[in-house]
Protein backbone atom coordinates (compact mmCIF):
# COMPACT_ATOMS: atom_id res chain seq x y z
CA UNK A 1 0.00 0.00 0.00
CA UNK A 2 1.37 3.40 -0.96
CA UNK A 3 1.21 5.95 1.80
CA UNK A 4 1.69 9.65 1.77
CA UNK A 5 5.26 10.56 2.41
CA UNK A 6 5.64 12.42 5.66
CA UNK A 7 6.54 16.02 5.03
CA UNK A 8 8.02 18.51 7.42
CA UNK A 9 5.75 21.52 7.09
CA UNK A 10 4.51 24.37 9.20
CA UNK A 11 0.99 24.32 10.54
CA UNK A 12 -1.18 26.34 8.11
CA UNK A 13 -2.09 28.85 10.83
CA UNK A 14 1.60 29.51 11.49
CA UNK A 15 2.18 29.86 7.75
CA UNK A 16 -0.56 32.48 7.49
CA UNK A 17 0.97 34.36 10.42
CA UNK A 18 4.32 34.39 8.58
CA UNK A 19 2.60 35.54 5.37
CA UNK A 20 0.94 38.36 7.30
CA UNK A 21 4.30 39.48 8.72
CA UNK A 22 5.95 39.25 5.28
CA UNK A 23 3.13 41.24 3.67
CA UNK A 24 3.43 44.03 6.25
CA UNK A 25 7.22 44.15 5.96
CA UNK A 26 7.16 43.96 2.16
CA UNK A 27 4.66 46.81 1.93
CA UNK A 28 7.02 49.04 3.90
CA UNK A 29 10.03 48.07 1.79
CA UNK A 30 8.28 48.48 -1.57
CA UNK A 31 6.80 51.80 -0.51
CA UNK A 32 10.28 52.99 0.45
CA UNK A 33 11.52 51.92 -3.00
CA UNK A 34 8.63 53.80 -4.68
CA UNK A 35 7.22 50.60 -6.19
CA UNK A 36 4.44 51.98 -8.38
CA UNK A 37 3.07 51.86 -11.89
CA UNK A 38 0.49 53.40 -14.20
CA UNK A 39 -2.79 51.73 -15.01
CA UNK A 40 -4.57 52.54 -18.29
CA UNK A 41 -8.32 52.89 -18.50
CA UNK A 42 -10.80 53.86 -21.20
CA UNK A 43 -13.65 56.32 -20.76
CA UNK A 44 -16.77 54.41 -21.83
CA UNK A 45 -18.38 57.57 -23.23
CA UNK A 46 -15.53 59.32 -25.03
CA UNK A 47 -13.41 56.17 -25.62
CA UNK A 48 -10.36 58.18 -24.63
CA UNK A 49 -7.50 56.74 -22.62
CA UNK A 50 -6.80 57.80 -19.06
CA UNK A 51 -3.92 56.94 -16.77
CA UNK A 52 -3.75 56.60 -13.01
CA UNK A 53 -0.76 56.02 -10.77
CA UNK A 54 -1.00 53.16 -8.27
CA UNK A 55 1.56 52.77 -5.49
CA UNK A 56 2.05 50.34 -2.62
CA UNK A 57 0.14 51.15 0.57
CA UNK A 58 2.61 51.11 3.47
CA UNK A 59 1.19 49.02 6.33
CA UNK A 60 4.11 50.06 8.55
CA UNK A 61 2.94 53.66 8.48
CA UNK A 62 0.63 55.19 11.08
CA UNK A 63 -2.35 54.88 8.71
CA UNK A 64 -1.40 51.32 7.87
CA UNK A 65 -1.19 50.29 11.51
CA UNK A 66 -4.54 51.96 12.19
CA UNK A 67 -6.03 49.88 9.38
CA UNK A 68 -4.59 46.66 10.79
CA UNK A 69 -5.96 47.23 14.28
CA UNK A 70 -9.27 48.84 13.37
CA UNK A 71 -10.38 46.75 10.40
CA UNK A 72 -9.19 43.23 11.28
CA UNK A 73 -12.40 42.26 13.10
CA UNK A 74 -14.72 43.71 10.46
CA UNK A 75 -12.71 42.05 7.68
CA UNK A 76 -13.03 38.70 9.45
CA UNK A 77 -16.77 39.10 10.05
CA UNK A 78 -17.26 40.18 6.42
CA UNK A 79 -15.02 37.46 4.99
CA UNK A 80 -17.33 35.71 2.51
CA UNK A 81 -16.15 32.11 3.06
CA UNK A 82 -16.82 32.35 6.82
CA UNK A 83 -20.56 33.04 6.85
CA UNK A 84 -21.15 30.91 3.77
CA UNK A 85 -19.36 27.91 5.28
CA UNK A 86 -21.23 28.06 8.59
CA UNK A 87 -24.64 28.35 6.93
CA UNK A 88 -24.02 25.62 4.35
CA UNK A 89 -22.61 23.26 7.00
CA UNK A 90 -25.93 23.46 8.83
CA UNK A 91 -27.68 21.97 5.80
CA UNK A 92 -24.97 19.39 5.13
CA UNK A 93 -25.06 18.39 8.81
CA UNK A 94 -28.80 17.64 8.63
CA UNK A 95 -28.32 15.50 5.51
CA UNK A 96 -25.41 13.60 7.04
CA UNK A 97 -26.81 13.10 10.56
CA UNK A 98 -30.20 11.92 9.30
CA UNK A 99 -28.50 9.34 7.09
CA UNK A 100 -29.72 10.85 3.84
CA UNK A 101 -26.27 11.40 2.36
CA UNK A 102 -25.03 7.91 3.17
CA UNK A 103 -28.14 6.25 1.74
CA UNK A 104 -28.37 8.48 -1.34
CA UNK A 105 -24.67 8.26 -2.19
CA UNK A 106 -24.52 4.49 -1.79
CA UNK A 107 -27.70 4.07 -3.85
CA UNK A 108 -26.40 6.26 -6.67
CA UNK A 109 -22.82 4.99 -6.78
CA UNK A 110 -22.97 1.31 -5.78
CA UNK A 111 -23.07 0.14 -9.41
CA UNK A 112 -20.67 2.78 -10.72
CA UNK A 113 -17.00 2.23 -11.37
CA UNK A 114 -14.57 4.28 -9.28
CA UNK A 115 -13.35 6.32 -12.23
CA UNK A 116 -16.95 7.09 -13.24
CA UNK A 117 -17.64 8.59 -9.82
CA UNK A 118 -14.41 10.58 -10.03
CA UNK A 119 -15.30 11.83 -13.52
CA UNK A 120 -18.75 12.98 -12.37
CA UNK A 121 -17.30 14.86 -9.39
CA UNK A 122 -14.69 16.62 -11.54
CA UNK A 123 -17.13 17.34 -14.37
CA UNK A 124 -19.73 18.77 -11.98
CA UNK A 125 -17.01 20.82 -10.26
CA UNK A 126 -15.77 22.26 -13.57
CA UNK A 127 -19.28 23.00 -14.78
CA UNK A 128 -20.52 24.27 -11.40
CA UNK A 129 -17.88 26.98 -11.33
CA UNK A 130 -20.32 29.07 -13.40
CA UNK A 131 -22.52 29.36 -10.29
CA UNK A 132 -19.87 31.31 -8.40
CA UNK A 133 -17.92 30.87 -5.20
CA UNK A 134 -20.70 29.05 -3.33
CA UNK A 135 -19.74 25.87 -5.16
CA UNK A 136 -16.49 25.66 -3.16
CA UNK A 137 -18.46 25.51 0.08
CA UNK A 138 -20.96 22.95 -1.21
CA UNK A 139 -18.92 20.60 -3.39
CA UNK A 140 -15.73 20.19 -1.33
CA UNK A 141 -17.37 18.66 1.79
CA UNK A 142 -19.88 16.69 -0.27
CA UNK A 143 -17.11 15.28 -2.50
CA UNK A 144 -15.31 14.14 0.64
CA UNK A 145 -18.46 12.34 1.82
CA UNK A 146 -19.02 10.73 -1.60
CA UNK A 147 -15.56 9.18 -1.46
CA UNK A 148 -15.95 8.26 2.20
CA UNK A 149 -19.25 6.43 1.66
CA UNK A 150 -17.82 4.94 -1.53
CA UNK A 151 -15.12 3.25 0.62
CA UNK A 152 -12.33 5.49 -0.64
CA UNK A 153 -10.11 8.08 1.01
CA UNK A 154 -12.16 11.33 1.26
CA UNK A 155 -8.99 13.39 0.70
CA UNK A 156 -9.01 12.28 -2.94
CA UNK A 157 -12.49 13.72 -3.38
CA UNK A 158 -11.50 17.05 -1.83
CA UNK A 159 -8.37 17.40 -3.97
CA UNK A 160 -10.13 16.35 -7.20
CA UNK A 161 -13.14 18.59 -6.62
CA UNK A 162 -10.98 21.63 -5.82
CA UNK A 163 -8.95 20.97 -8.97
CA UNK A 164 -12.16 20.88 -11.02
CA UNK A 165 -13.46 24.09 -9.46
CA UNK A 166 -10.24 26.07 -9.93
CA UNK A 167 -9.11 24.66 -13.28
CA UNK A 168 -12.65 25.22 -14.55
CA UNK A 169 -12.79 28.76 -13.20
CA UNK A 170 -12.52 30.33 -16.64
CA UNK A 171 -14.49 27.73 -18.60
CA UNK A 172 -17.98 29.19 -18.76
CA UNK A 173 -20.25 27.20 -21.05
CA UNK A 174 -23.14 29.16 -19.52
CA UNK A 175 -22.97 32.95 -19.72
CA UNK A 176 -22.60 34.27 -16.15
CA UNK A 177 -22.57 37.66 -14.42
CA UNK A 178 -18.75 37.55 -14.41
CA UNK A 179 -18.78 36.92 -18.17
CA UNK A 180 -21.19 39.82 -18.56
CA UNK A 181 -18.80 42.16 -16.72
CA UNK A 182 -15.79 40.93 -18.69
CA UNK A 183 -17.70 41.29 -21.95
CA UNK A 184 -18.57 44.91 -21.15
CA UNK A 185 -14.89 45.66 -20.48
CA UNK A 186 -13.90 43.92 -23.72
CA UNK A 187 -16.44 45.88 -25.78
CA UNK A 188 -15.29 49.26 -24.46
CA UNK A 189 -11.67 48.34 -25.23
CA UNK A 190 -12.55 47.00 -28.70
CA UNK A 191 -14.44 50.15 -29.67
CA UNK A 192 -11.26 52.17 -29.39
CA UNK A 193 -10.28 50.42 -32.64
CA UNK A 194 -13.74 49.71 -34.13
CA UNK A 195 -16.57 51.91 -32.84
CA UNK A 196 -19.25 49.48 -34.03
CA UNK A 197 -17.71 46.25 -32.74
CA UNK A 198 -20.11 43.74 -31.14
CA UNK A 199 -19.56 40.53 -29.18
CA UNK A 200 -22.32 37.94 -28.70
CA UNK A 201 -22.84 36.42 -25.27
CA UNK A 202 -22.50 32.94 -26.77
CA UNK A 203 -19.51 33.76 -28.96
CA UNK A 204 -17.25 31.32 -27.07
CA UNK A 205 -19.58 28.42 -26.31
CA UNK A 206 -17.97 25.88 -28.73
CA UNK A 207 -14.39 26.21 -27.48
CA UNK A 208 -15.58 26.30 -23.87
CA UNK A 209 -17.60 23.10 -24.25
CA UNK A 210 -14.65 21.25 -25.79
CA UNK A 211 -12.36 22.51 -23.02
CA UNK A 212 -14.77 21.37 -20.28
CA UNK A 213 -15.19 17.85 -21.66
CA UNK A 214 -11.50 17.36 -22.46
CA UNK A 215 -10.37 18.70 -19.09
CA UNK A 216 -12.87 16.55 -17.17
CA UNK A 217 -11.49 13.42 -18.85
CA UNK A 218 -7.84 14.36 -18.38
CA UNK A 219 -8.23 15.36 -14.72
CA UNK A 220 -10.11 12.14 -14.01
CA UNK A 221 -7.29 10.08 -15.52
CA UNK A 222 -4.73 12.10 -13.54
CA UNK A 223 -6.66 11.58 -10.32
CA UNK A 224 -6.96 7.81 -10.72
CA UNK A 225 -3.47 7.17 -12.09
CA UNK A 226 -1.34 9.66 -10.18
CA UNK A 227 -3.14 11.34 -7.27
CA UNK A 228 -5.19 8.51 -5.72
CA UNK A 229 -2.24 6.07 -5.37
CA UNK A 230 -0.40 8.68 -3.28
CA UNK A 231 -3.03 8.50 -0.55
CA UNK A 232 -3.30 5.61 1.88
CA UNK A 233 -6.68 4.16 2.77
CA UNK A 234 -8.40 5.64 5.80
CA UNK A 235 -9.57 3.72 8.86
CA UNK A 236 -13.14 3.47 7.58
CA UNK A 237 -11.96 1.71 4.43
CA UNK A 238 -9.84 -0.74 6.42
CA UNK A 239 -12.72 -1.66 8.73
CA UNK A 240 -15.16 -2.13 5.85
CA UNK A 241 -12.64 -4.30 3.97
CA UNK A 242 -12.28 -6.57 7.00
CA UNK A 243 -16.05 -6.96 7.30
CA UNK A 244 -16.32 -8.26 3.71
CA UNK A 245 -20.09 -8.17 3.82
CA UNK A 246 -22.22 -7.99 0.71
CA UNK A 247 -23.99 -4.78 -0.15
CA UNK A 248 -27.40 -5.00 1.45
CA UNK A 249 -30.51 -3.67 -0.31
CA UNK A 250 -32.32 -0.62 0.96
CA UNK A 251 -34.66 -1.20 3.89
CA UNK A 252 -38.29 -0.13 3.74
CA UNK A 253 -37.53 2.78 6.08
CA UNK A 254 -34.64 3.99 3.92
CA UNK A 255 -36.76 3.73 0.76
CA UNK A 256 -39.58 5.64 2.43
CA UNK A 257 -37.10 8.27 3.59
CA UNK A 258 -35.78 8.77 0.05
CA UNK A 259 -39.36 9.07 -1.29
CA UNK A 260 -40.28 11.67 1.36
CA UNK A 261 -37.09 13.62 0.63
CA UNK A 262 -37.66 13.44 -3.12
CA UNK A 263 -41.26 14.69 -2.97
CA UNK A 264 -40.54 17.52 -0.51
CA UNK A 265 -37.42 18.72 -2.33
CA UNK A 266 -39.18 18.58 -5.73
CA UNK A 267 -41.94 20.87 -4.45
CA UNK A 268 -39.32 23.26 -3.07
CA UNK A 269 -37.36 23.29 -6.35
CA UNK A 270 -40.52 23.98 -8.39
CA UNK A 271 -41.39 26.94 -6.16
CA UNK A 272 -37.84 28.22 -6.45
CA UNK A 273 -37.74 27.87 -10.27
CA UNK A 274 -41.07 29.67 -10.61
CA UNK A 275 -39.60 32.61 -8.74
CA UNK A 276 -36.68 33.03 -11.16
CA UNK A 277 -38.84 32.86 -14.30
CA UNK A 278 -39.89 36.34 -15.52
CA UNK A 279 -43.22 37.19 -17.09
CA UNK A 280 -45.56 34.72 -15.36
CA UNK A 281 -48.23 35.67 -12.77
CA UNK A 282 -46.53 36.44 -9.43
CA UNK A 283 -43.23 35.04 -10.76
CA UNK A 284 -39.72 36.48 -10.92
CA UNK A 285 -39.67 37.51 -7.26
CA UNK A 286 -35.98 36.59 -6.89
CA UNK A 287 -34.82 38.68 -9.86
CA UNK A 288 -33.35 42.18 -10.05
CA UNK A 289 -35.75 43.71 -12.58
CA UNK A 290 -33.68 46.89 -12.84
CA UNK A 291 -31.26 44.96 -15.10
CA UNK A 292 -31.70 44.35 -18.82
CA UNK A 293 -30.02 41.00 -19.43
CA UNK A 294 -31.57 37.96 -17.73
CA UNK A 295 -28.18 36.80 -16.45
CA UNK A 296 -27.76 40.17 -14.73
CA UNK A 297 -31.30 40.01 -13.34
CA UNK A 298 -30.40 36.65 -11.84
CA UNK A 299 -26.83 37.22 -10.64
CA UNK A 300 -26.51 40.98 -10.07
CA UNK A 301 -25.39 42.12 -6.63
CA UNK A 302 -28.87 43.50 -5.91
CA UNK A 303 -30.89 40.44 -6.95
CA UNK A 304 -32.69 38.47 -4.27
CA UNK A 305 -31.45 35.29 -5.94
CA UNK A 306 -27.80 36.29 -5.70
CA UNK A 307 -28.01 37.65 -2.15
CA UNK A 308 -30.07 34.77 -0.82
CA UNK A 309 -28.65 31.84 -2.80
CA UNK A 310 -26.64 30.49 0.14
CA UNK A 311 -29.76 30.38 2.31
CA UNK A 312 -31.82 28.91 -0.55
CA UNK A 313 -29.35 26.02 -0.94
CA UNK A 314 -29.16 25.49 2.82
CA UNK A 315 -32.94 25.21 3.11
CA UNK A 316 -32.88 22.70 0.24
CA UNK A 317 -30.33 20.57 2.11
CA UNK A 318 -32.34 20.83 5.35
CA UNK A 319 -35.50 19.68 3.54
CA UNK A 320 -33.68 16.67 2.06
CA UNK A 321 -32.24 15.63 5.41
CA UNK A 322 -35.29 16.41 7.53
CA UNK A 323 -37.86 14.64 5.36
CA UNK A 324 -35.55 11.67 4.88
CA UNK A 325 -35.18 11.47 8.65
CA UNK A 326 -38.95 11.60 9.15
CA UNK A 327 -39.55 8.89 6.54
CA UNK A 328 -36.69 6.66 7.67
CA UNK A 329 -37.47 7.21 11.38
CA UNK A 330 -33.94 8.52 12.06
CA UNK A 331 -35.47 11.78 13.32
CA UNK A 332 -38.29 11.16 15.77
CA UNK A 333 -38.77 14.42 17.67
CA UNK A 334 -37.90 18.10 17.78
CA UNK A 335 -34.83 17.57 19.98
CA UNK A 336 -33.30 15.16 17.47
CA UNK A 337 -34.09 17.61 14.67
CA UNK A 338 -32.24 20.42 16.50
CA UNK A 339 -29.27 18.13 17.13
CA UNK A 340 -28.87 17.54 13.40
CA UNK A 341 -28.63 21.29 12.73
CA UNK A 342 -25.38 21.57 14.67
CA UNK A 343 -23.87 18.24 13.65
CA UNK A 344 -21.38 19.59 11.09
CA UNK A 345 -20.41 22.49 13.35
CA UNK A 346 -19.01 20.23 16.07
CA UNK A 347 -15.25 20.74 16.38
CA UNK A 348 -15.19 23.69 13.97
CA UNK A 349 -13.04 25.82 16.31
CA UNK A 350 -9.73 25.16 14.52
CA UNK A 351 -11.36 25.89 11.18
CA UNK A 352 -12.58 29.28 12.44
CA UNK A 353 -9.10 30.17 13.69
CA UNK A 354 -7.62 29.15 10.33
CA UNK A 355 -10.19 31.27 8.47
CA UNK A 356 -9.46 34.21 10.78
CA UNK A 357 -5.74 34.31 9.96
CA UNK A 358 -6.45 33.68 6.26
CA UNK A 359 -8.89 36.62 6.22
CA UNK A 360 -6.29 38.87 7.85
CA UNK A 361 -3.63 37.89 5.30
CA UNK A 362 -5.91 38.34 2.28
CA UNK A 363 -7.31 41.69 3.45
CA UNK A 364 -3.83 43.06 4.20
CA UNK A 365 -2.42 41.82 0.88
CA UNK A 366 -5.26 43.48 -1.02
CA UNK A 367 -4.78 46.70 0.96
CA UNK A 368 -1.14 46.93 -0.13
CA UNK A 369 -2.11 47.02 -3.86
CA UNK A 370 0.79 44.65 -4.59
CA UNK A 371 -1.43 42.32 -6.64
CA UNK A 372 -2.83 45.19 -8.71
CA UNK A 373 0.63 46.64 -9.37
CA UNK A 374 2.01 43.24 -10.43
CA UNK A 375 -0.93 42.86 -12.83
CA UNK A 376 -0.27 46.33 -14.27
CA UNK A 377 3.45 45.60 -14.71
CA UNK A 378 2.63 42.42 -16.61
CA UNK A 379 0.08 44.27 -18.74
CA UNK A 380 2.57 46.94 -19.73
CA UNK A 381 4.78 44.26 -21.28
CA UNK A 382 2.40 44.28 -24.26
CA UNK A 383 3.40 47.85 -25.05
CA UNK A 384 7.01 46.82 -25.59
CA UNK A 385 6.64 43.70 -27.75
CA UNK A 386 5.92 43.27 -31.44
CA UNK A 387 4.55 39.72 -31.29
CA UNK A 388 2.02 38.45 -33.79
CA UNK A 389 -0.10 35.31 -33.96
CA UNK A 390 0.80 32.39 -31.70
CA UNK A 391 3.58 34.16 -29.74
CA UNK A 392 1.10 36.90 -28.81
CA UNK A 393 -1.52 34.33 -27.80
CA UNK A 394 0.94 32.41 -25.62
CA UNK A 395 2.22 35.64 -24.03
CA UNK A 396 -1.27 36.62 -22.85
CA UNK A 397 -1.92 33.07 -21.61
CA UNK A 398 1.30 33.03 -19.54
CA UNK A 399 0.92 36.56 -18.15
CA UNK A 400 -2.69 35.89 -17.18
CA UNK A 401 -1.58 32.76 -15.30
CA UNK A 402 1.19 34.66 -13.48
CA UNK A 403 -1.06 37.62 -12.59
CA UNK A 404 -3.68 35.28 -11.09
CA UNK A 405 -1.27 34.16 -8.36
CA UNK A 406 -1.14 37.72 -6.97
CA UNK A 407 -4.58 38.91 -8.13
CA UNK A 408 -7.19 36.11 -8.41
CA UNK A 409 -10.11 38.43 -9.24
CA UNK A 410 -11.06 37.98 -12.92
CA UNK A 411 -12.77 41.35 -13.21
CA UNK A 412 -9.95 43.22 -11.46
CA UNK A 413 -7.31 41.69 -13.76
CA UNK A 414 -9.28 42.16 -16.99
CA UNK A 415 -10.05 45.78 -16.11
CA UNK A 416 -6.28 46.33 -16.16
CA UNK A 417 -5.42 43.98 -19.04
CA UNK A 418 -8.17 44.75 -21.55
CA UNK A 419 -7.50 48.46 -22.40
CA UNK A 420 -3.95 47.53 -23.41
CA UNK A 421 -4.31 43.94 -24.61
CA UNK A 422 -7.41 44.12 -26.83
CA UNK A 423 -6.20 46.96 -29.11
CA UNK A 424 -2.88 45.11 -29.49
CA UNK A 425 -4.71 41.90 -30.43
CA UNK A 426 -7.06 43.67 -32.84
CA UNK A 427 -4.14 45.35 -34.60
CA UNK A 428 -2.62 41.86 -34.93
CA UNK A 429 -5.85 40.58 -36.53
CA UNK A 430 -7.03 38.57 -33.48
CA UNK A 431 -10.59 39.07 -32.22
CA UNK A 432 -11.37 40.59 -28.78
CA UNK A 433 -13.51 37.60 -27.84
CA UNK A 434 -10.59 35.25 -28.49
CA UNK A 435 -8.35 37.50 -26.38
CA UNK A 436 -10.85 37.26 -23.51
CA UNK A 437 -10.96 33.46 -23.81
CA UNK A 438 -7.14 33.26 -23.78
CA UNK A 439 -7.14 35.40 -20.63
CA UNK A 440 -9.73 33.13 -18.95
CA UNK A 441 -7.86 29.99 -19.92
CA UNK A 442 -4.65 31.40 -18.46
CA UNK A 443 -6.15 32.20 -15.07
CA UNK A 444 -7.64 28.70 -14.86
CA UNK A 445 -4.13 27.22 -14.68
CA UNK A 446 -3.02 28.91 -11.46
CA UNK A 447 -6.25 29.71 -9.61
CA UNK A 448 -5.79 26.69 -7.35
CA UNK A 449 -2.16 27.48 -6.53
CA UNK A 450 -2.57 30.73 -4.61
CA UNK A 451 -3.57 31.26 -0.96
CA UNK A 452 -4.59 34.80 -1.95
CA UNK A 453 -7.74 33.26 -3.46
CA UNK A 454 -10.30 33.52 -0.65
CA UNK A 455 -11.73 30.00 -1.00
CA UNK A 456 -8.32 28.34 -0.88
CA UNK A 457 -8.70 28.39 2.91
CA UNK A 458 -11.88 26.29 2.64
CA UNK A 459 -9.97 23.69 0.63
CA UNK A 460 -7.21 23.79 3.24
CA UNK A 461 -9.64 23.54 6.17
CA UNK A 462 -11.47 20.51 4.76
CA UNK A 463 -8.17 18.78 3.97
CA UNK A 464 -7.12 19.23 7.60
CA UNK A 465 -10.50 18.02 8.87
CA UNK A 466 -10.57 14.89 6.72
CA UNK A 467 -6.93 13.97 7.28
CA UNK A 468 -7.23 14.46 11.03
CA UNK A 469 -3.78 16.07 11.18
CA UNK A 470 -2.04 19.18 9.94
CA UNK A 471 -1.91 19.78 6.18
CA UNK A 472 0.34 22.73 5.39
CA UNK A 473 -0.25 25.30 2.68
CA UNK A 474 2.70 23.98 0.67
CA UNK A 475 1.39 20.42 0.85
CA UNK A 476 -2.11 21.52 -0.17
CA UNK A 477 -0.68 23.38 -3.17
CA UNK A 478 1.55 20.42 -4.12
CA UNK A 479 -1.57 18.29 -4.64
CA UNK A 480 -2.81 20.84 -7.20
CA UNK A 481 0.41 21.28 -9.20
CA UNK A 482 -0.10 18.16 -11.39
CA UNK A 483 -3.63 19.38 -12.22
CA UNK A 484 -2.27 22.82 -13.13
CA UNK A 485 0.32 21.29 -15.47
CA UNK A 486 -2.22 19.08 -17.24
CA UNK A 487 -4.66 21.99 -17.51
CA UNK A 488 -1.98 24.25 -18.97
CA UNK A 489 -0.96 21.72 -21.63
CA UNK A 490 -4.57 20.90 -22.58
CA UNK A 491 -5.73 24.52 -22.85
CA UNK A 492 -2.65 25.65 -24.78
CA UNK A 493 -3.19 22.85 -27.30
CA UNK A 494 -6.85 23.85 -27.70
CA UNK A 495 -5.91 27.50 -28.26
CA UNK A 496 -3.22 26.64 -30.82
CA UNK A 497 -5.47 24.26 -32.78
CA UNK A 498 -8.38 26.71 -32.74
CA UNK A 499 -6.17 29.51 -34.04
CA UNK A 500 -4.35 27.48 -36.70
CA UNK A 501 -7.47 25.78 -38.07
CA UNK A 502 -9.61 28.90 -37.69
CA UNK A 503 -12.52 27.16 -35.99
CA UNK A 504 -15.44 29.30 -34.77
CA UNK A 505 -15.24 30.03 -31.04
CA UNK A 506 -19.00 29.90 -30.75
CA UNK A 507 -22.03 31.42 -32.39
CA UNK A 508 -20.89 34.64 -34.13
CA UNK A 509 -17.47 34.32 -32.56
CA UNK A 510 -14.23 33.86 -34.53
CA UNK A 511 -10.54 33.72 -33.62
CA UNK A 512 -9.49 36.30 -36.22
CA UNK A 513 -11.02 39.53 -37.49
Amino acid sequence: MNKLKKKISLHPIMTFIILIAVTIGLSGLLNLLDFETEIYSINSTTLEYGRSLVSVENLLSVEGLKYIFSDTVSNFVGFAPLSTLIIILIGIGVMEKSGFLKTAIKTLTKKMKKNTVTFLIIFVSIFASVFGDLTYIVLLPISALIFKYGKRNPLIGVVASFAGLTCGQGLSVIFTSVDSSLLSISLISARVIDIGYRIASISGVFIMLVAVLLLAGLLTSLTERVIAPKFGKNETEKEEELEEEEERPLTKKETRGLIFAGIASSIYVLIFLYNIIPGLPFSGNLLDNSQILYVDKLFSYNSFFSNGFVFIVTIFFVILGLFYGIGAKTINNADECIDTLGHSLDGIGKTLVLIFFASVFISLFRKTNIGIIITAYLTNIFQNVNFQGLPLILLLFVLSAIATIANPSSISKWTIFAPVVIPVFMNAGISPEFAQIIFRFGESVTMGLTPVMAYFVIYLAILNKEKGSSVGIGEAISYQIPYAIVTMIALVIILILWYIIGLPLGINGMTVL
